[in-house]
């Protein structure tokens, strides 16, 4: 499944990782360094195995962990009305 950006949400780079705006609400997310690598990987087109694979060789973390924490991510921006699948 690909997910992308809300055509409504505007992302900007911070020194932390990422904020995303929800233009209709006006409602602002911060995202840490890790959040906003995923968010960058989406938007480049990347399904979520290759968002988990690259996070695995990033963090040398297990891609069953890494996996559910993406997963969990996309859940919590996609109730938000961040992200579309």
């Amino acid at each position: 499944m690909s997910y992308s950006l809300a055509p409504h949400v505007t992302a900007a780079d911070t020194d932390d990782g990422m904020v995303l705006l929800h233009e209709t609400t006006g409602r602002y997310w911060m995202l840490n360094a890790t959040g906003a690598a995923v968010v960058r990987s989406l938007r480049d087109g990347k399904d979520i195995s290759e968002v988990v694979d690259e996070l695995g060789v990033r963090f040398s973390q297990d891609t069953t962990r890494l996996t559910a924490d993406v997963n969990r991510l996309l859940e919590h921006l996609l109730k938000a009305g961040l992200v579309t699948a």
